[in-house]
């Protein structure tokens, strides 16, 4: 076999876009679901229950691009509103009252009503074009930058000036790491801040291996804050944290 040898650019040059199609199975029949609904002024429970009843996971689907919510926000406001015991097909089975309750709580029937009766006109395809793509990364960016504004301002009002922010620390051995605030400086920090919002462009509960770096390069005397506002912790995310915290708990003694 003979080998060639290329050159970055080469490389570069010959890469390709992969073209892929959006939609799926489920998206067809979820598409197909929502034709069949009958175009009403007002609607009922019984029409959650019966977009429920036909396939559950469906059901969930078409009521999440009725409400506009992405599959984390509606399961965190699903869990906000009927507590502990699941937001599952065994939860809608065993306690559908309750169920349907959350949904109407969500104006899921106002926006069924909405949707169905609204004319739309040309410019509303660009605007969800314009709305999944770029607004989705700055929805991400202003939940990320928010939480570090409101980490910033209590880390002020506790210790004034004495902080530097989004910048790298020094810590054993010479170590170095990024943090989002160290405090008193970013030469000797005794405390180490990082944020994370969940849902924030480029930050995941199941990727934070900035903490990782963060743990491994900290003095022994030094503490690091970890401060989220998860609306939903998956499960992965929870381990991996509690992976985080065992180690950072072994390093202190």
């Amino acid at each position: 076999m003979r080998s060639k040898d290329q050159t970055l650019e080469e490389v570069v040059e010959s890469l390709s876009p992969l073209a892929v199609d959006w939609m799926d199975d489920k998206a067809a029949e979820a598409i197909a679901a929502l034709s069949e609904i009958p175009k009403r002024d007002s609607y009922s429970r019984s029409d959650i229950e019966a977009l429920l009843d036909q396939d559950f996971e469906r059901g969930l689907l078409c009521s999440r691009l009725f409400l506009a919510l992405s599959k984390d926000s509606m399961e965190a406001e699903l869990t906000r509103i009927l507590g502990k015991g699941g937001i599952g097909v065994k939860r809608y089975k065993s306690d559908r009252a309750t169920f349907i309750s959350a949904l109407e709580n969500l104006q899921l029937r106002e926006a069924m009503a909405t949707t169905v009766n609204y004319e739309p006109v040309w410019s509303d395809i660009l605007v969800e074009r314009l709305r999944s793509g770029r607004g989705s990364a700055i929805q991400g960016q202003r939940r990320g930058r928010g939480l570090e504004d409101f980490a910033e301002a209590m880390v002020k009002e506790v210790f004034g000036v004495s902080y530097d922010t989004r910048c790298t620390f020094t810590g054993a051995d010479g170590k170095t790491a990024k943090c989002d605030v160290a405090v008193p400086d970013k030469s000797r920090p005794r405390i180490v801040i990082e944020v994370k919002g969940y849902g924030a462009t480029g930050s995941k509960m199941t990727d934070i291996g900035d903490l990782d770096a963060i743990i491994d390069a900290m003095r022994r005397d030094t503490y690091l804050l970890f401060i989220t506002k998860p609306v939903r912790v998956h499960r992965r995310g929870l381990s991996t944290l509690r992976l985080r915290h065992a180690t950072s708990t072994e390093m202190a003694h």
